[in-house]
Parts: C-alpha cells; structure tokens; sequence
C-alpha cells in the first residue's frame, strides 16, 4: 500500500465562479453586481468588476459576493439561504473551510409592467 500524500489547490477564480453558481441557484437572486463597488484599489486589482471576491485567510476561504435581488423577495432570508448555499457548495466542492460568507445586497430588479 502507498501511503503518499497529496495535496489540492483550487485557484481562487475556480472558487470565485462556484460561488457565483452557488449564488445564482438560490431563488430570488436575479444576479450578480458586475460593477465594482469599492474603487479603492480598483485600478490594481483584476477582480475589481467581478462579483465574488474570495480570500484565503490561514488556510480557509472568506468569501464576498455582491447580488442583485428580484422585486418582492424578503432580503434577509434570501440572503442568508445565499451564504448557506455558497458555504455548503465551496466546502463540499473544495474540502477547504469557509469560515465567512458576506452577502451585499447592492441592487433589486425590478419586473417592468408591459403597459410601460
């Protein structure tokens, strides 16, 4: 028997798009913001227009996603469904441990009527 051991990196941008998928699935998210919310920093960095920002802090992952909400949902539950879902997919996925998930509701669509 081999007793090697090996070890999984999974690069931020693969956490960072599993993380928006996580977000998506979630009903009552229309999407994520693809503008950037902080500009400090912006021109430095190349995540700076993406909606998920993910940081590995010793070991683990805090995850930041900026999401649009549909019209009429209640934000809170929605957002907390959000950061379960993203938390259960990544550890799932990755075996790495997301010790935060910050959910920012930057924006709700709103359904526009046919008479308008």
């Amino acid at each position: 028997m081999n007793n090697k051991t090996t070890t999984l990196a999974v690069n931020t941008d693969v956490v960072e798009k599993m993380a928006e998928i996580a977000a998506k699935e979630v009903e009552g998210v229309a999407g994520l913001s693809k503008k950037a919310i902080d500009l400090k920093g912006a021109v430095k960095s190349k995540n700076a227009f993406k909606g998920v920002k993910v940081e590995s802090v010793n070991g683990a992952l805090k995850i930041t996603v900026y999401v649009c909400l549909k019209q009429g949902v209640h934000i809170t539950e929605t957002a907390e469904k959000v950061q379960l879902n993203i938390k259960e997919k990544i550890q799932n996925m990755t075996g790495t441990a997301v010790t935060q998930v910050n959910v920012n509701v930057v924006d709700v669509e709103f359904e526009v009527s046919e008479e308008e």
